[in-house]
């Protein structure tokens, strides 16, 4: 997605070398319908510049920040000096996950997508979370949740959440804990089942969660959580849990939930 107005004075911006220049260098913005921006030799490097093509080269993608725009002379003065290293590695990695959510773009609603449809989408996505990227991860992550905010359509809330789950690698933790469930009960074994069934959430567990109950040895059984955060983790470990020990209580059995291992064996 490119946009069809103007940098602001202090953006950073993402461009490709055009045409190089005695006096300085020419600038295609990747960002920016048909802008081109220049920068002056002084702006290229700290200190004294014998030849600007020690420092640059045409085609090269560079990060710069924007010194002036004058719109009625359709100017961008531009600095290549003023950028450090973070600056430019978190800018280069941001304009690549826009790249990647403008390809999301295409596969969710195809490639003919019209350009007004495409805006549509895109400012509801920019509202909601910030960015493109960040609207296909949330989606990915939290699934339908994650738009219940915005006016999109069902159906292109829909493709979107379906295209992200399918794309978008998000970052997951895993977290795990032990529960052990006793039950004197005659119940017993009956009466452990039914707690591990409720440990598991009976099939009411949010769809970014994964959660396994397995057997370590009597009495104690294993939970293991896979969640988009810390957060996310330790809460839905600590409702398995829960859930568990409340349901072998109604047995007449007992149950506590730890977090290191207490058997010898796995």
């Amino acid at each position: 997605m490119k946009y069809s107005g103007w940098p602001d004075t202090g953006e950073l911006v993402v461009g490709k070398i055009d045409e190089i220049e005695d006096f300085g260098v020419f600038v295609d913005l990747e960002e920016y319908e048909d802008k081109r921006g220049l920068i002056h030799i002084s702006e290229v490097a700290s200190g004294w510049i014998k030849n600007v093509r020690d420092h640059v080269r045409e085609g090269q993608i560079v990060v710069c920040k924007v010194l002036d725009v004058d719109e009625s002379h359709e100017q961008i003065d531009l600095s290549l000096k003023d950028v450090n290293d973070h600056q430019r590695s978190d800018k280069i990695q941001d304009w690549k996950n826009e790249q990647k959510a403008d390809n999301w773009m295409e596969l969710a609603f195809g490639e003919d997508i019209g350009s007004e449809q495409y805006i549509s989408i895109a400012n509801e996505l920019l509202g909601a979370h910030g960015s493109l990227y960040d609207g296909f991860k949330q989606a990915a992550i939290h699934g339908h949740e994650a738009l219940e905010n915005t006016d999109l359509a069902d159906d292109e809330v829909d493709a979107i959440v379906e295209t992200a789950r399918e794309n978008v690698s998000v970052p997951y933790v895993n977290v795990t804990g032990y529960v052990d469930l006793e039950n004197p009960d005659p119940s017993g074994v009956d009466g452990v089942r039914e707690a591990l069934k409720a440990a598991e959430g009976n099939g009411d567990v949010p769809e970014e969660i994964e959660l396994e109950v397995t057997y370590v040895g009597a009495p104690e059984y294993r939970i293991k959580v896979r969640a988009p955060n810390y957060k996310a983790a330790e809460s839905a470990l600590e409702e398995s849990a829960r859930r568990a020990v409340a349901a072998i209580g109604e047995h007449g059995g007992d149950g506590e939930f730890h977090r290191e291992r207490r058997t010898d064996d796995e």
